[in-house]
């Protein structure tokens, strides 16, 4: 029994002691819990001494973004500019030297030739001169040299009126027509360009009008009209059959109406005097628009305008300069006075006597003699396309 008390005091020692333990470990695992620090999922709001830095660093972000952007885009426009400037050079057209052939009929060797040898004078105008020449196949060809570069003009200057020339001469080379004077060839010179075109034997209307007052040539009423449509038709394929845009003629008159062995007229220097004088300073020859230099505003109402003065000239044989015109009392020129006469019904004065025949021609001529001074109205909406006057033209008894 003693040893049973004994052995059992000896447990509860034990045990005490075990419990003791625990007991010690509890604690000092909880002192160790109190003293580490705690760490928050949650973010503090930083101390005011950093948020100065932060924001110098923000505003410093944003400067670079936007520094990098408007320098990319100055350069990209530089670039783009570089290329655009290098296509612009690479496809400009060059400025050719000697002759430019159009017809298989004239070879480069032999036009230089003929040009440089001494040549027929045939006439003259304020932007060139013409001259009649024959190749050595025998061709007759007629020339006409300008001069439309300036001395004092720079160099850069005449070089882009050159280069402009040329690409309106290649145009106009391209335009083929029964009642326009193909340009055969051009050939640049130091001092201007030399335009090849066919020798046409009779002349131009100028040429043959001037035989008619001088009584050396007959020129009855059915010629005559066959000129005036063939005119009409030439500006008619200008005005609405070119391509990529219209052509206007600039300076329609006489001296560019050439003629062909049949009377059948054909108009040569087409858009000619608008490359030589740009602004239309030119002399008044009684052929141009009142536009012209009231606004120097040119359309193709300008050259309906010329036209009627043409027609007129046919009707009457007078020359739109005579004296005559200033002398009367209708105004001073060829469409005032018709229309002076037509008012009065005394238009069959203004006719040519040469011309008048039988009764029915009669009639034509006084029915274009309110066409001519209809095209010769002071406002340019109250005339005729080129259009509307080939039906009116030919719709004359003779056709």
């Amino acid at each position: 029994m003693l040893r049973f008390v004994v052995s059992m005091e000896k447990t509860s020692c034990v045990n005490l002691e075990l419990v003791l333990l625990l007991i010690i470990c509890l604690c000092n695992t909880s002192v160790q819990c109190q003293t580490r620090p705690i760490n928050h999922i949650s973010a503090e709001p930083p101390s005011p001494s950093r948020a100065p830095e932060l924001k110098n660093k923000f505003q410093k972000i944003i400067l670079s973004i936007l520094f990098g952007i408007v320098t990319g885009l100055i350069c990209s426009f530089l670039f783009a500019f570089t290329v655009r400037c290098f296509v612009r050079y690479i496809s400009r057209t060059p400025i050719l030297k000697g002759p430019v052939i159009f017809s298989p009929k004239i070879d480069p060797k032999t036009l230089q030739l003929a040009l440089a040898n001494e040549n027929q004078l045939l006439g003259s105008s304020p932007n060139g001169k013409y001259y009649k020449t024959v190749l050595d196949n025998g061709l007759t060809i007629a020339v006409k040299r300008l001069e439309p570069f300036e001395n004092g003009s720079p160099q850069a200057q005449i070089k882009s009126v050159k280069r402009r020339m040329q690409q309106e001469l290649e145009m106009l080379a391209s335009l083929r027509h029964r009642n326009l004077m193909s340009l055969r060839a051009f050939v640049r010179e130091s001092d201007g360009l030399c335009l090849v075109y066919d020798y046409m034997h009779i002349g131009s209307l100028e040429d043959a009008m001037k035989r008619v007052r001088e009584n050396q040539l007959e020129l009855r009423w059915e010629p005559r009209l066959r000129i005036a449509v063939g005119i009409v038709k030439g500006l008619q394929f200008l005005h609405f059959s070119c391509n990529p845009s219209r052509v206007l003629h600039y300076n329609l008159k006489p001296s560019n109406v050439m003629l062909d062995a049949e009377f059948e007229p054909r108009l040569a220097d087409c858009g000619l005097a608008k490359m030589v004088m740009p602004n239309l300073d030119r002399a008044p020859s009684g052929y141009d628009a009142p536009e012209c230099f009231q606004s120097c505003r040119y359309t193709d109402k300008s050259d309906v305008f010329s036209f009627g003065v043409i027609l007129g000239v046919l009707l009457t044989g007078r020359d739109p300069m005579d004296p005559f015109f200033e002398e009367s009392a209708s105004g001073g020129s060829l469409g005032r006075w018709l229309r002076h006469l037509q008012h009065a019904g005394e238009a069959r004065e203004a006719l040519d006597k040469s011309i008048i025949g039988e009764e029915v021609e009669e009639d034509e001529m006084l029915m274009a003699v309110r066409i001519s001074v209809v095209c010769q109205s002071d406002l340019p909406a109250d005339r005729p396309s080129s259009d509307e006057l080939v039906s009116m033209l030919t719709q004359l008894n003779s056709f």
